[in-house]
């Protein structure tokens, strides 16, 4: 009887495992999307943050009428400007002041009255009834005409003599002792916060619209059952679902309305009267009316910096709000 001596293998400890090299098709299918990016961030650098970056550079810069053709040449003021604009003893900054302040009531009245008349339009909508397509495609007319078509035809409206305006007011409806002026004085405020509001309340209804879209109709359906009125289902279930909505919402509404230049442009034309002096008029004003480049580049800068502060301050505040409802 032969017997074989089992002969053990010295076993090898694993080595640590290689990590398998990415292959080729991969690296190409991962690259691919920044690939077909980098047109539109290249575009986006050229078109925005180039000229950011050359405005940031003319504010430090002594740019008039004088260095205009080569402004490269301008002498550094250093904060001289800054120091101009904020200074609200003397008339430079006591008119950005003034300008400044009736931009935040126009712009906190237009997006306040946008919200509103979009959120009740949505709600109303909701509701199915014969002619409804129509008339929702009808409230996003004001939104589809171009910005110029749709202000000039408010310019004919507001005329004093022979507009649309004073003739309901005056001689139609005798609200008015006199036809009324409209684009100078203290109504120009009024007329801009009409056309502003009537162009952009569709799109607060548009938003708003497509977030009611989310809202399940078993939440209705439950809070009918318990009693619950129209009015007690829009305080209780419409309004805080569309909370994150409504969020997004009034902060682009609010940096739009802001920001706008065209409404008041074409409405006034080069110069403003001064209740409706919006902060972007007068910017243009200072650098393309009075060639004091300079001075209105920092005027820029400083409303890019207002911008920014709020949007961190509005981002930072409904961020936490969102955190603690969610920790109850």
């Amino acid at each position: 009887m032969t017997t074989t001596a089992e002969v053990e293998k010295p076993r090898t400890e694993p080595g640590p495992e290689r990590a398998p090299r990415p292959r080729p098709g991969r690296i190409r299918r991962i690259g691919l999307p920044y690939l077909l990016l980098l047109p539109a961030l290249v575009l986006e650098l050229l078109v925005h943050l180039v000229p950011m970056v050359i405005g940031i550079v003319m504010s430090f810069k002594e740019l008039t009428q004088f260095y205009i053709r080569d402004w490269g040449t301008a002498p550094w003021s250093g904060l001289d400007n800054y120091k101009v604009s904020v200074d609200f003893d003397a008339p430079v900054g006591e008119a950005l002041l003034h300008s400044f302040l009736v931009t935040v009531g126009f712009t906190l009245l237009s997006v306040g009255l946008c919200w509103l008349i979009g959120t009740a339009a949505a709600i109303f909508m909701q509701d199915t009834f014969r002619g409804r397509g129509l008339l929702r495609a009808l409230f996003l007319v004001p939104y589809a005409l171009p910005v110029y078509a749709a202000v000039i035809t408010w310019v004919f409206m507001f005329q004093h003599d022979n507009g649309l305006v004073n003739h309901v007011l005056h001689d139609q409806l005798h609200l008015t002792d006199k036809p009324s002026f409209w684009l100078i004085g203290d109504n120009s405020f009024y007329a801009l916060l009409t056309v502003s509001v009537w162009k952009g309340w569709p799109f607060a209804f548009l938003i708003v619209m497509a977030g009611l879209q989310n809202i399940p109709g078993e939440l209705y359906e439950a809070a009918a059952l318990d009693g619950a009125g129209r009015w007690q289902q829009i305080r209780r279930i419409t309004l805080p679902s569309l909370g994150a909505v409504n969020q997004v919402l009034l902060l682009v509404l609010f940096l739009w309305t802001f920001n706008d230049f065209n409404t008041p442009f074409v409405l006034f034309g080069r110069a403003a009267p001064e209740a409706a002096d919006l902060i972007s008029v007068h910017i243009y004003q200072a650098s393309f009316v009075t060639w004091n480049f300079g001075t209105g580049s920092a005027m820029s800068v400083l409303l890019l910096l207002f911008l920014l502060a709020v949007t961190g301050v509005y981002l930072a505040v409904t961020s936490r709000g969102r955190r603690a409802s969610h920790a109850r």
